[in-house]
């Protein structure tokens, strides 16, 4: 085949010479579609199995058929290549279509036949005066099968030719091939005392002699070089031509014997490039918008460069009683489990943009223990205090001495973390998260390219047991966070000097608790949106980050901007920021003011039931009623 197509669609009866062909030179034939009937049913099938190819061998009432309903299924065009035989007239498409009843117009078959190509046996000697075995040359011949037609009242001056014009140099070389094959049979014939007059459909020795006599036949016709195969095929050269502009246009010359193609690079295609073989799959990697990005990041430097300046100023003023009282180190934690979160937060939005899919499991692994270790450090330090507040109002008296260690302080942050890196380390080594494409179905063509579709592709981290692992995980930090909004609920109310942040960690913890909540279940619904989901997830991380760190350490700065000169006695404060004097006197102050509320209750019962008795003794003394009211109640 002298096309390069690796995949074709083949629509004749009797095919399996070409099919045979096909598959010698690894071309995929796709399926075979018959228009004996109804041609509408045939080309709808091809349209749907997306044939692009398609080599159609009918004759041409047949043709013109299938042809309006190629127009009808919009099957032609820059996408499609269509082959005829060669053989039709030149106008066979605009013709005869109301005689045959032909439902499209001329026009219409022109736009739908533009660009087809033919093949066919050279039908003209190429070179025009080269004188054949008859004495003539092609032009000679030409011209003399034009004046005969002019004779009997064709126009061929109009270029209206009878059927069978184009054919007629092979009809004439067809005579002289027989004439020669007979002359030689007689020849033959003569020497065994025979003739052609003693052949019959049964004399199988005259018909091998006939038989080998045109085989044997070789000479310079009309039609250029007449041979003939062993299997009694013509020896001739293949014209390929294309309809441009309603015009064939010769487009080269392919020869079977030497197996040779001449090709004169004159083909021109709708659209202005060679149709593909069949609709070209783009996979396309859907990957978070470069914009988006590039805020979520800008907003996650910024915070982190925050937190660093919040954790400078935390170390730079920790002799004050303000930053003393709120426990510096667990503050310190807070803001390094924010810079961290932030940075789980820009993970989230690196994506196969900039990996590799061999490197994307690291980056999973990357993401979920950036995640889970930055939100126990920020989370469990304010859990921490929220723990330590509800345990000074619930403890026994006697305990209310003791001073708390500020080592004590971190163990809660600590097992969060034990328990992170546990689950952590047991779900990477068991089952690692890994790269797993979600496949979305074909989109639309992008700049009207009818052969190119775009299947849309998203990467997501999972694992085989990916719900699972999840559900273990969400459930122990869902446990975490609903008692922690508990401890905040409980003491909301509640002021502890040692803790002088306490309703600001509160304030945090529902903010965080609130967040996690709805990004959570939001999340799972909207994770085949890269750019939602990514800016929803981000989002929430940034703002509770950004929320949790002004609430604790904005009063803290406007206060020692207030009171710059403000410290702490020398020996009074400590690394966990008890005071053990000022403890003892704050709670002595209590309990005075528990007994005065007591005695205050008291008083105040007594005087409720003197002026109940001055009721009675009023309304007695207006009925006549006299009562000695000698009791004292002074």
């Amino acid at each position: 085949m002298f096309f390069k197509y690796n995949k074709i669609i083949c629509i004749f009866q009797t095919v399996e010479d070409l099919e045979a062909h096909c598959k010698k030179s690894g071309i995929e034939i796709v399926t075979r579609q018959s228009f004996l009937s109804d041609p509408n049913d045939a080309v709808r099938n091809l349209r749907r199995q997306d044939a692009r190819v398609i080599v159609g061998l009918f004759y041409v009432v047949a043709a013109r058929r299938v042809l309006c309903e190629v127009y009808k299924h919009k099957l032609y065009g820059k996408s499609y290549v269509w082959f005829f035989i060669g053989w039709y007239e030149d106008n066979w498409f605009e013709t005869n279509l109301e005689r045959e009843g032909i439902e499209c117009t001329a026009e219409q078959m022109r736009e739908a036949a533009e660009g087809h190509l033919t093949t066919e046996a050279l039908m003209w000697n190429q070179n025009a005066n080269q004188t054949t075995i008859s004495g003539m040359t092609s032009e000679d011949f030409r011209s003399r099968l034009n004046e005969a037609l002019r004779e009997a009242g064709y126009d061929i001056d109009g270029e209206r030719f009878p059927e069978g014009y184009q054919e007629a140099p092979l009809a004439y070389d067809a005579v002289w091939a027989v004439a020669l094959a007979f002359n030689k049979t007689m020849e033959k014939l003569e020497k065994s005392g025979l003739s052609l007059k003693n052949f019959t459909y049964t004399n199988k020795k005259i018909a091998d002699d006939i038989y080998e006599a045109i085989n044997s036949t070789s000479f310079l016709g009309v039609s250029g070089l007449v041979a003939f195969s062993s299997q009694g095929d013509r020896i001739a050269l293949t014209q390929i031509e294309q309809l441009t502009d309603n015009h064939y246009i010769k487009l080269g010359y392919y020869d079977t014997q030497a197996d040779n193609l001449t090709w004169l690079d004159r083909e021109r295609w709708v659209g202005g490039k060679v149709p593909p073989d069949r609709t070209v799959v783009v996979n396309e990697l859907r990957t978070v918008s470069l914009p988006l990005f590039a805020c979520m990041t800008a907003l996650c430097i910024a915070g982190i460069l925050a937190a660093i300046g919040l954790i400078v100023f935390n170390i730079l003023h920790r002799h004050r009683r303000v930053i003393q009282w709120s426990h510096p180190a667990c503050n310190t934690v807070m803001l390094c489990g924010c810079c961290i979160c932030f940075g789980a937060a820009i993970a989230l939005g690196v994506d196969g943009r900039w990996v590799q899919p061999e490197h994307y499991p690291g980056l999973c692994a990357a993401r979920s223990w950036l995640l889970a270790t930055g939100f126990s450090m920020a989370y469990g330090a304010m859990f921490t205090k929220v723990w330590r507040v509800h345990r000074h109002t619930t403890k026994p008296k006697p305990e209310t001495k003791k001073r708390m260690h500020g080592w004590k302080l971190y163990t809660m942050v600590g097992g969060l973390l034990l328990v992170d890196i546990t689950l952590l380390t047991a779900w990477q080594l068991r089952d690692p998260l890994q790269r797993r494409v979600e496949i979305f179905p074909l989109e639309a063509p992008r700049h009207h390219d009818d052969d190119v579709h775009i299947r849309p592709e998203l990467e997501h981290c999972e694992s085989e047991h990916n719900t699972v692992w999840l559900g273990v995980m969400y459930g122990y930090k869902g446990l975490v966070l609903v008692f922690g909004l508990f401890l905040a609920y409980e003491t909301r109310s509640v002021k502890v000097r040692q803790i002088n942040d306490s309703r600001y960690v509160g304030m945090s913890i529902y903010n965080v608790v609130v967040l996690c909540l709805i990004t959570a279940p939001v999340t799972l619904v909207i994770a085949s949106q890269q750019d939602a989901a990514f800016a929803f997830v981000s989002l929430a991380i940034v703002f509770c980050c950004f929320l949790s760190m002004a609430l604790i350490f904005v009063p803290k700065v406007i206060e020692v901007i207030r009171h710059p000169t403000e410290r702490v006695e020398s020996g009074r404060g400590s690394g966990s920021g008890s005071a053990p004097a000022d403890e003892e006197r704050y709670r002595e102050l209590v309990k005075e003011n528990e007994e005065l509320q007591k005695l205050i209750a008291q008083k105040e019962e007594r005087i409720r039931v003197l002026k109940q008795k001055l009721a009675e003794r009023e309304a007695a003394a207006a009925d006549g009623v006299t009562q000695d009211f000698s009791e004292s109640y002074l």
